[in-house]
């Protein structure tokens, strides 16, 4: 049934990938106007999550930043389907890297890196880094897409430019064997994932309240020696976004444990204070909020 629902959608997927951006873009409006207005996916955990986190704005502010947000969401969505067709002339014009002396300093570290992302601005297109000449090899650290079909898809997108997607249950076997052969690579990972109970190791401070962090980007740069860098990418306008590479440490076995986690997540909460409608706000990321701090649990 899952190949079924696969193969129905597919060919309206790739017209859409096909479309010339200006009708594309058109396109997601409509898709804006369907989830917005009509269908109000997810409305009232977004309307949660702004409230909480700026009570200080008014119910007009939040409702304004409400839309640009469901806007932008539609945007990457489609963006994401654009990635079937797009060029890599193309993408790498939209999604432009704007300090890759970062990375060419890491490289000659003989250093694998662990590139810390947020749910904010674009991930879809982060790939675009595999087309500038690195000579580390790119990989994505995901979850698992449960329809097989979709899995491959999204798997042959991100190896039409040269980059691997690694599933978040087999990283750590994965990095471990291609440091054994000398394999160096960018390892991209989302690290403000909401962590599942029995992970509730670490509690912080996140946009005003503390709530249970992942800290796997950490412990795995720290088990491999892997620099650290922190992904900001801003959205310069409709389809086009720029991306810089913040350095977070070096030699991680030296930090202070957590440390890392803090810097990742100060670096991210400022992104979103400054343009709050580019963040992931579907993501029921204070969700354990008010439960009870486990008493082996680290907070800071």
């Amino acid at each position: 049934m899952q190949a079924v629902v696969f193969w129905l959608i597919y060919p309206l997927l790739w017209l859409i990938s096909i479309l010339p951006f200006w009708l594309f873009y058109r396109v997601s409006d409509v898709v804006y106007f369907i989830v917005y207005y009509l269908v109000g996916y997810r409305k009232k955990t977004v309307t949660d999550n702004l409230k909480l986190v700026f009570p200080e704005k008014s119910s007009e502010e939040i409702i304004k930043i409400r839309k640009k947000f469901y806007a932008h969401m539609c945007d990457m969505f489609l963006e994401n389907i654009k990635s079937i067709s797009i060029s890599e002339e193309e993408l790498k014009k939209r999604f432009v890297f704007t300090n890759l002396e970062e990375l060419r300093r890491i490289e000659k570290l003989d250093k694998s890196i662990m590139l810390m992302c947020g749910h904010y601005a674009s991930f879809e297109w982060l790939f675009a880094l595999q087309l500038n000449n690195l000579n580390h090899k790119a990989f994505g650290i995901y979850k698992k897409i449960r329809n097989p079909g979709f899995d491959k898809l999204i798997n042959d997108i991100r190896r039409r430019f040269g980059a691997e997607l690694i599933q978040n249950s087999k990283s750590t076997l994965r990095i471990a064997h291609n440091q054994k052969e000398g394999i160096r690579g960018v390892y991209a990972m989302i690290a403000d994932q909401s962590p599942k109970s029995p992970n509730y190791k670490f509690w912080t401070d996140f946009m005003g309240k503390k709530v249970p962090f992942y800290i796997g980007s950490e412990r795995m740069a720290k088990e491999f020696d892997m620099a650290v860098i922190y992904l900001h990418v801003d959205k310069v306008k409709r389809g086009y976004y720029k991306a810089s590479l913040i350095n977070i440490a070096d030699n991680p076995t030296e930090t202070e444990n957590n440390q890392i986690t803090l810097d990742y997540i100060q670096h991210l909460e400022k992104q979103i204070r400054e343009k709050p409608e580019l963040y992931l706000w579907t993501h029921k990321r204070w969700k354990h909020l008010g439960k009870e701090i486990p008493k082996n649990a680290i907070v800071r």
